[in-house]
């Protein structure tokens, strides 16, 4: 073992050392890739930059209420339960009261939509628990609810979401989903399978 004492003092020149060709041709070594479902969503992330997509962005953990409650999903569905959701244990914020109250009013009484609603008492406690996201999709519910969105604007995300699956060889707690949105006048059938 060759040590920086050794070479202070000069006695490395007393030990044998193997020489070593530094100029020796070596094969390169490339150790690191991305994986390639990031490479993946990397793709994706292109082709929607390419088509003049804005990207969005969310958090991980998300309110029951931008996952579940803001897309109607009702308070009793079992994609609410603890065996396909990652639930916290925590409360989280609500946003403001009045989109509460709309999004209340159409669970329990389907408000101006032509629904009767789901019935019952809608729970702003459940609409407050703290879960790993389970869709991209409430990043998109996010975006119209909090945001004052240009009328015509495309935006797009590719994310990271959490479902309570059984490990296999084909499946994991986690998973990419990619998606977007557009808004605009004119807008037709023929436009959506353009941009597919």
């Amino acid at each position: 073992v060759l040590t920086p004492a050794m070479l202070e003092s000069g006695e490395w020149k007393k030990k044998r050392f193997r020489s070593f060709d530094i100029e020796s041709p070596v094969p390169p070594v490339f150790g690191g890739r991305r994986h390639p479902m990031v490479e993946a969503c990397n793709i994706i992330r292109d082709i929607f930059l390419e088509m003049g997509f804005q990207e969005m962005s969310g958090p991980w953990v998300e309110t029951s209420f931008w996952c579940m409650d803001s897309m109607w999903i009702p308070q009793d569905h079992p994609a609410r339960d603890v065996q396909d959701t990652f639930f916290l244990g925590m409360k989280g914020d609500l946003p403001d009261k009045k989109l509460v109250a709309n999004v209340k009013d159409a669970h329990e009484t389907g408000a101006n939509t032509g629904s009767i609603g789901h019935g019952g008492v809608w729970s702003e406690d459940m609409a407050k628990e703290l879960i790993l996201r389970t869709h991209t999709t409430a990043t998109t519910f996010r975006m119209f609810g909090l945001e004052k969105l240009n009328h015509d604007c495309k935006y797009f995300y590719v994310g990271n979401n959490f479902r309570n699956e059984t490990v296999d060889a084909t499946h994991l707690p986690e998973f990419f989903q990619a998606e977007g949105f557009i808004m605009g006048d004119n807008l037709t059938l023929a436009d959506l399978m353009g941009f597919v």
